[in-house]
Order: C-alpha cells, then structure tokens, then sequence
C-alpha cells in the first residue's frame, strides 16, 4: 500500500462518518431502529444488501470456491434457474412474513405458534448466527492484514500479538459505531451508498485486469487439470470435491427451505414500504446480482493465472514463499488467492479494491451485529416480560446486546482455528438452526393445518440431526463421508416429513390466517395508501407468481429476468445433450466460458453500476421523505399477547 491508496481510503470513511451523524437524527422509535420504519423502497433494499456480498470474507470464500471448481459450478448452478426465480418473483416465504408485520422471524413463530416456541427459537437462532458470524471479523481480518501489507505480528504492552488482532478490533469497532448510530436507518443509506461507490469502482479495477491478463494466459491455467477434475468443462468435473453438482442440487433444495430461515440480514425482510415492494426487492436483487460476479470471478482467476503461468513465474515465487511462512495448512489454502491478488495489484488500483473490501466490511459486520444482536433482545429477552419497555429502555437494551456480538466475535476470534472452507462452516453453523426452523416457517405461512406440536417436532428432528452429524465429522474427520451441506440437506428433509405427520396427528381446528397476514377485514390501513393500484387483470403471469399489485413495468422487471434467466436453462438443457452425443473440445469450453463468464457478467456490471446508482438516490430521496412524515407507534415493538401483534389493536 501506498499514500495515493491510503488517502483513497481515507475519503469514504470520514463520509460514513457524516452520513452516519445525519441519518441519526430520524431515529424517532423501536421499528426505525430494527426495521428503517417501514419505508425502503426496491433498489434500496436491493443495494444495501447486496453490500453484505463484497465484504472481504466473501471475497476469500468465493476465491476458496473458484480455485476448486471454476466455471464447472456455474453451469450446473442453471438447475436451479426455474425454481428460484419463481422463489424471488413470487415472493415465497417474504411476502407473507412481511405480511405479518413481526419485526423478527420469532416473534411471527409466536403469533402462529407458542411463547415457549419463540424463546426456544430465538435462542438457538441467536446461539447458532453468533457461532456463523464469528469467523467472519477473523478472516476478514485476516485478509486486510495481508492486503494493505502489514507486519505479521505488533507488540502491545509488551506482548508480541497477531497484527489481524488489533485490526480485527478496530474494524469491528467501526462497524458497531455505525449500526449503533441510528440502526438499520444508518445501515441501510450507508450500506446503499457504499453499494453505489463499489460499482463504478469494479469497472475501472475490471479495466485494468484487461489490460494485465490476456484471456489465453488465463486459459492456459484453467486447462491445465488432471482427468476429472476440470475448471471448464462440467462433464470432465465429477472428481471435484466437495463443490460440485451435488453442492448445487442441495443448494436448489435449501433455495426454497431456508427461504428468510436464516437472519443475518433478517431486519431487510420487514424494512420494505409494503409487501410487494419487499418481493420487488428481491427482483432487483437478482438483476443487481447478474453483474456481481464479474469482479470476483475475474480477480480470481486472474490470481490462478499470476501463479501458475510461466510469464509470471518470478512474481509467483514471492507470493509463495509469503504463503509457505503461514503455519496453518487450511489458513494456506485460504489466503493464497489474497495474497496473490495483492502482489499483481498495483498502487492506486490496490486502494480501490481496499474501498470496496473496507465498505463491504463494515456493511456485512454491521448488518450481523443489527441481525443477530436484535434477535437476542426482541426473542429471549422481550417475550419473558409482561410490561413493555419504553422506546428510549428499549433501545439502550438493543445497543447493549450488538456491543455483546461485537465482543463475543472478537473473542472467537483470536481464539478460532479453522479446519473448514468458510462456505461449509456456513452452511454447518446455519444449518443447526434452519435444518429444523424452515420447516416451521413455511408451514406456519402457508398451511393452516400446521400445529405447535408438529413445529416442535420438525425443529427438533433437524437441528438435533445436523448437530449430531456435525459432532460426527469433528469425532470421525473424513471418515464420516457426509460434509456439512449434505448434513443439513438430510437434516432439513426429516423434518418436513416429521413435522407434517405430526401436525395432522395434532390438527384439532384450522388457524385463521387472514387475522395473522392483515388481510381482509384486518388490513391496515396506513399501508394501503402506498401499495401499487390493482391490475384489473392478471393471466399467465400467475403461473411465475404475478398478483394484482404487479404494475406494467414491474411485470416487465419480473418477466425479463425470467426471460433471461430462463435463456441460460435452456442453454443448460441444450449443452448437456449435446455434449452427451459430441462433447465439445476443451477450446470451445474455454471460448464459452469467456463470453459467458467473464463477457456477460463484466457488460451488466456496467449496466448496472449506472442503473442502479440512479435508482438507490431515487429510493434514499422517498426514504428519507416518508421518514419524516412517519409516526411511530410506540407498541409496534415485537411484543406479541394472545398470538397477535401488540400493536394491532391500535389498527
């Protein structure tokens, strides 16, 4: 790092330092705090969370991801095009829970189930994200130390400690100063506008690995693997480990199961103006989405290239001598993309990267601590009291709880030694609480049948199950053939099949749903006034999940995407019978994958960066005008009495 990239730097904090001051000031109750009020729009929902996926820890487990599949997970990936694109147009599971007007997924299991339920729930979700959110400060962490060419070790106070240490410190120290400010307001602009920034800066980082690597170099590397074990063709892939086709279908599965199950970003799901917005928000996500992986899949292969072709076989040896001095093999593994990618940066570029990997830092740290901090007070806390606290007690007491995630994760931290790729202590810690919860969801929100005691069994059945198979694989190691996304995939089937069984043991009268999703007679009517106007007529859209609130251009956003979404199935469908009866030679494969991979993904980058850099000041502009306008009700807090929202009776 040089002083051009460190005053880079620079300027973007002290601007979150001043947004962060100014969005304080319409922090006016409980729901601001934990759910902006209720008045995001589409692209502002859809940038700020996307923000959560350029953080540095995502970079270092997409990077783990690539270096071990290639492309092979991309293709296979287009399975799962029908299914979730009518998961995200119809707005599976989101819609109805933002119906239900819970500011926490706990608190709904509370109006559909029991008390009990919900504390029960809320602990283990709480208890199984601090465990997720725990390596991700660590690596992060990790990651910067390397980045920005620190020392490996510093003495403070006499003692020799790991540099990441105190940078870990300092850097969840900003994350928590951010999300304590005015919460999910706070995060949400800070979140939309370093989204913004980070667009326009992929574009010019895309521009110079241009410049640096030719696409034969590149492909020269990725053709270079033994039988079986292909980076670009998908046929010759079924002797990659642990990311392959199998990944892929379990995820298609857990796309529909976990739907919102897991809450890392849990306050975005009741942040949006109406129910329909909110769905619209997860269109937007997956069209913003579409250039994403452009930055990240081209800095990585890129850093593949810069180690293993010979034009940059001098380069290489430094980067490896540097990665030979890390002690642990896993933390070898994992940091040799990082530190490839920081050697073949140069100055200037270097610290543009860092903005986007600094900001995505303080996005996804901040939106943890909101998630996983609230949850404790809002499901563990809240319900065990029959007075409710008063929005100022309220709170004081959901700051105090985000200091305590910020505190337990920097002392996991230093104490962490990781034996996993990141993705699979994901999907294991998640898979403790949503092997079980999905099922309780859905089955809460859309069957009337479903029964407290059929919730207890389903969530029993699939968290003790996962949490067996993950004591297992610690006792067993590899000899226990199944890795942490198959445990939670079998975890998550059993207990479908255990909770339905039960609840229709147990069904003794039908649950009124239209009390519990505000329709009807129950609607409320400060919402209403911002919902699209009824279409008179809705046809075929219905079977990709148009209603009548999708307006003629929000059924031109919706079906375009399935249109387009639907093209690379076809592609899927098309390329694998054709490879069944002529398989393509290797050049063909490493012709496609430049204009499919890398092409494609690199023109919607800049589609994107510029619409929806116009759409997120639109949004931030309402946002802030319906703030002011709002008038929080004191009772809309999370506390739920006779299985109905507090504040319902004030409706």
């Amino acid at each position: 790092m040089h002083l051009i990239d460190w005053l880079l730097i620079s300027l973007p904090l002290l601007g979150l330092l001043v947004v962060a001051l100014y969005t304080r000031s319409y922090l006016k109750g409980v729901v601001d705090f934990l759910s902006g009020g209720r008045m995001a729009g589409r692209y502002l929902l859809a940038v700020a969370k996307g923000e959560q996926g350029v953080g540095a820890v995502v970079f270092v487990a997409m990077f783990e991801m690539i270096s071990k599949s290639g492309f092979v997970l991309t293709w296979w990936g287009w399975l799962s095009v029908p299914v979730t694109l009518i998961v995200a147009i119809s707005g599976w599971v989101i819609y109805r829970f933002r119906e239900t007007r819970a500011l926490t997924l706990a608190q709904f299991f509370e109006i559909r189930y029991s008390k009990r339920f919900r504390i029960f729930t809320g602990f283990l979700g709480f208890a199984a994200g601090i465990a997720n959110f725990g390596i991700i400060p660590v690596v992060g962490a990790r990651f910067m130390t390397y980045f920005l060419g620190l020392p490996p070790t510093v003495h403070l106070f006499g003692w020799e400690v790991a540099t990441y240490i105190p940078l870990m410190a300092v850097l969840l120290t900003i994350s928590l100063a951010l999300t304590l400010s005015g919460g999910l307001i706070t995060l949400m602009v800070t979140n939309c506008l370093e989204g913004m920034v980070s667009m326009v800066l992929f574009l010019i980082i895309i521009a110079f690995l241009f410049t640096m690597f030719s696409w034969s170099e590149i492909s020269t590397v990725l053709e270079n693997r033994p039988p079986g074990e292909s980076l670009l063709n998908p046929f010759d892939s079924m002797g990659l480990k642990d990311f392959n086709i199998w990944y892929v279908l379990m995820g298609l599965f857990g796309a529909v199961y976990r739907t919102m199950a897991w809450q890392n970003q849990g306050a975005y799901a009741t942040a949006a103006v109406t129910p329909h917005e909110s769905r619209m928000g997860g269109v937007m996500a997956n069209w913003k989405g579409l250039g994403n992986s452009a930055i990240i899949t081209l800095l990585a292969v890129c850093a593949m290239t810069y180690l293993a072709h010979p034009d940059f076989t001098v380069q290489a040896a430094v980067v490896k001598q540097q990665v030979a001095e890390i002690g642990q093999p896993q933390l070898q593994e994992q940091m040799t993309i990082p530190i490839a990618v920081v050697h073949m940066l140069p100055e200037g570029i270097k610290g543009l990267l860092c903005i986007i990997l600094l900001m995505g830092i303080f996005g996804g740290d901040g939106t943890h601590l909101l998630s996983w901090g609230s949850l404790f007070i809002q499901d563990v806390i809240l319900p065990l009291r029959k007075k409710p606290f008063t929005p100022k007690q309220h709170i004081r007491l959901l700051r105090a709880s985000m200091i305590g995630v910020a505190v337990f994760a920097f002392s996991f931290g230093c104490l962490f030694k990781q034996t996993e790729y990141v993705m699979m202590w994901w999907a294991v810690t998640e898979a403790i609480y949503v092997g079980g919860a999905g099922v309780a969801i859905i089955g809460g929100l859309y069957w009337k049948k479903g029964t407290t005691a059929g919730a207890w069994a389903g969530l029993l059945t699939g968290s003790s199950l996962v949490t067996g198979g993950i004591m297992a694989r610690q006792i067993w190691g590899d000899a226990f053939s199944l890795n942490g996304a198959q445990i939670g995939f079998f975890g998550a089937v059993s207990a479908c099949v255990v909770y339905a069984i039960v609840s229709l043991l147990t069904c003794r009268e039908a649950f009124d749903m239209d009390r519990m999703l505000h329709r009807g007679r129950y609607a409320v009517k400060s919402e209403q006034a911002f919902e699209t106007a009824p279409a008179k007529r809705v046809t075929w859209g219905r079977l990709i999940g148009f209603d009548e609130h999708f307006t003629l251009g929000d059924k031109f956003l919706a079906g375009g995407l399935f249109g387009w979404s639907m093209l690379w199935f076809s592609v899927l469908v098309v390329g694998s019978i054709w490879n069944l009866i002529a398989p393509w030679p290797i050049s063909v494969w490493s012709r496609f994958w430049f204009v499919v991979g890398i092409g494609i993904p690199v023109f919607f980058a800049f589609v994107t960066a510029i619409w929806f850099t116009w759409g997120g000041i639109r949004d931030m502009r309402l946002f802030f005008s319906r703030l002011r306008q709002e008038r929080p009700d004191a009772e809309d807090n999370g506390m739920v009495v006779n299985h109905h929202n507090l504040s319902d009776s004030s409706h």
